[in-house]
This record gives structure tokens, C-alpha cells and sequence, in this order.
């Protein structure tokens, strides 16, 4: 396991426990176990029967008396979480892993290649194929299973149909090689590289 990956579940968990006590604590007060327990509550604990809210009319006025800035101020410091955890979970669905098992499984002496130096390889051989101007490559999926994405920028003078056949000879047959991977999946995105018109005297 990566480091990602650690920190990702260390996160997840403690938002997972954050959130799964609070919501007992809830749930607690909602159906009065509190007294049917005969359980007191955590101190200073807001909801400790059904009758209770989380914030009292008392807590808003004494809130708003803050001054204008008060409620924007919130709003946007809860729009900004929430921006911050849609781009973490975004980037949790784009996973890449951080290294590729040599020969497609785990050996005994778990010898792996880091994913982002196999990219690197294949972005540097693909970007010298003919008729290529730009290139970038990643991996995705999992480390005993990737895939590889390739972007490739054409010239203007440039044909899908011999690129496309150079990068499957070339820089996808040698990371195939190089890993020992039987299958290696390949999804590759021509684009044209757009000019400008000539005007015509």
C-alpha cells in the first residue's frame, strides 16, 4: 500500500468515525433513549432530548449580532469544504496507481516499477514518433491491472493511421514489454494540432 492510499483510508475513517458518532449522538436524543438509558450525555452536548435543536434562537441572535460578515463568512467557508471534498472525490475516481507489479502479479520479492516513471517513458518515446508535436500518458486502475491513456497532438500534416500504428509498435509494445505485462489496456486521443490560416496574396 502507498502512501495515498494510507492517508486516503486514514481520511476516510476519521470522517467516518466523526461522523457515524455524531450521528448516534443524534439518533440518541431523537428517540430519548438518553433517559430510557438512564445515559448522560456528552457535556455541553446540544441535543440531549426530541424537544432540542441544534441551534437555538438565542445562538442565532447572539450569531447574527456579530456583524454583516458573519453568515458570508460561513456560507463561504461551507462552500469551500465542499468544493475541497467534490475535487478529493474526484480525484479518488481518477485513480492511478502508484506503482505496477512486474509481470502483472505480486512475486515474492514484490518488485514493481513506479507508475509515474512508466508514464514518464512512454510520454518521451511517444513524443518522438513522426508527425507528433505534443504527448502525455498515465495509468490508471490498479497495480496488478493498469491501463494506459495516451494523448497524442498530431501536426498539422500529420495522419491518425500511421501514428496510431507507430505508438502501438513502439511505445506501447515496449512498456508491455518492459513490465511483462500480457495485457496492458490502451486507450489513445488523437488531436490535430489547430493553425492559423494563410492568407493568400
Amino acid at each position: 500500500m502507498n502512501g495515498r492510499s494510507t492517508l486516503n483510508r486514514l481520511l476516510l475513517a476519521l470522517c467516518g468515525l466523526v461522523l457515524l458518532g455524531g450521528g448516534l449522538l443524534i439518533l440518541f436524543a431523537g428517540f430519548d433513549l438518553y433517559r430510557r438509558l438512564d445515559v448522560i450525555p456528552p457535556a455541553g452536548w446540544p441535543v440531549a432530548t426530541p424537544h432540542d435543536v441544534l441551534v437555538s434562537n438565542a445562538d442565532r441572535l447572539r450569531w447574527s449580532d456579530q456583524g454583516w460578515w458573519w453568515w458570508p463568512a460561513v456560507i463561504a467557508v461551507l462552500v469551500l469544504a465542499a468544493v475541497l471534498a467534490l475535487m478529493w472525490l474526484l480525484t479518488q475516481l481518477r485513480h492511478r496507481p502508484g506503482a505496477v507489479h512486474l509481470g502483472g502479479t505480486p512475486p515474492p520479492e514484490s518488485v514493481e516499477l513506479r507508475g509515474r516513471a512508466l508514464s514518464d517513458a512512454v510520454t518521451s518515446e511517444a513524443r518522438a514518433l513522426p508527425d507528433v508535436k505534443q504527448a502525455s500518458a498515465r495509468l490508471t486502475g490498479r497495480a496488478t491491472g493498469p491501463r494506459l491513456h495516451v494523448a497524442l497532438t498530431l501536426t498539422d500534416h500529420g495522419l491518425p493511421a500511421p501514428v496510431l500504428r507507430a505508438l502501438c509498435q513502439g511505445p506501447v509494445a515496449h512498456a508491455r514489454q518492459s513490465t511483462g505485462l500480457a495485457h496492458l489496456p490502451t486507450q489513445a486521443h488523437l488531436h490535430i494540432d489547430r493553425h492559423k490560416a494563410h492568407r493568400a496574396e
